[in-house]
């Protein structure tokens, strides 16, 4: 099979909404997101060309998001586009920290997620994460896309992304997380998104009490604390770079963004992955998501500039 990355294609399934950030209350910008999506733009302002699969009303905000889109060479045909209902709307709170507090206003239709199934081919990457990966009202489909991608021998990337504001499902939610982390190639989630799930904070023990039987590659983020990984036989510590944050808002789904670009920049194969690999390969894998998730919190944008993302391509 031909190793080259501009072969194999990158889909990301997951929620769109459209951002306004606020400080001291008050707003500040207003742009596209979404935790996948904020990975997809930044993916395609390297030039990857990745694919969308999500739904946008059929709207005002909605026809911005998709000609933001299109702007920074995303694919939007895999997009389903509902007339009864809006698309939705993210209140961010930003505290001293820069962290987000949010807020969501929705209405959508009781059709959900009609899109058209795209052609996934062995290697290619999939990244699904945060409550839409879990949502009872679209998990069939959610489901019935991940088992068409690992059938295709696709590589799955599950970002964990879990909000506070869904700890009392946590028990309702769990069988479709665990389902999730089987799905997984690759399992990454924050400090925070376990303590909202099991109450621990513990990396190591979060991967060998609930990840490691499922899934074997485990990213564990820390914000400022920097990242661990965790592997077959590979332990490895990560430093976060010194930084003066404008918005965390896009940390982690950049930090996705640069896994994923990682993964194709090493051509590493979904083999790769079942045997393990080595120290000096993650290495360089991960240190591309801290540069872009580091990029990212300087700004007040959800995603790395087109310079940002030009001028690593040189490098």
């Amino acid at each position: 099979m031909e190793n080259d990355r501009s072969v194999r294609k990158i889909f990301g399934i997951g929620e769109t909404v459209f951002d306004i950030l606020f400080r001291d209350n008050q707003p500040i910008g207003a742009k596209p997101g979404g935790s996948v999506y904020n990975a997809l733009i930044t993916l395609g302002r390297l030039g990857l060309k990745p694919a969308f699969i999500s739904e946008i009303g059929d709207d005002k905000i909605g026809h911005l998001i998709c000609d933001f889109l299109k702007e920074n060479e995303v694919e939007t045909k895999y997009i389903y586009s509902f007339d009864r209902g809006k698309t939705p709307l993210a209140l961010a709170f930003l505290d001293e920290k820069q962290n987000a507090d949010y807020l969501f206003y929705k209405d959508y239709p009781s059709q959900r997620l009609d899109y058209i199934t795209p052609r996934i081919d062995e290697n290619d990457i999939v990244l699904i994460g945060s409550y839409f990966a879990l949502n009872p009202v679209l998990r069939d489909k959610v489901v019935e896309f991940l088992e068409y991608a690992q059938t295709r021998k696709a590589i799955i990337y599950y970002d964990v992304n879990f909000r506070k504001s869904h700890i009392n499902d946590v028990r309702f939610l769990m069988p479709s997380i665990l389902e999730n982390y089987e799905f997984a190639d690759i399992v990454k989630g924050s400090d925070e998104d376990f303590m909202n799930i099991y109450g621990e904070s513990d990396g190591l023990k979060v991967y060998k009490e609930n990840i490691e039987y499922y899934s074997k590659n485990f990213i564990y983020t820390q914000g400022e604390q920097g990242a661990k990984l965790f592997s077959k036989g590979v332990e490895l510590n990560f430093s976060a770079k010194t930084i003066t944050p404008k918005s965390t808002i896009g940390a982690g789904d950049n930090f996705n963004a640069g896994i994923v670009f990682g993964l194709l920049r090493e051509n590493i194969t979904r083999e790769d992955l079942k045997n393990g690999l080595s120290e000096e390969l993650w290495n360089k894998i991960v240190q591309v998501a801290i540069d872009f998730s580091s990029e990212v919190c300087t700004t007040l944008d959800n995603y790395v500039s087109v310079d940002f993302a030009k001028n690593y391509l040189k490098g």
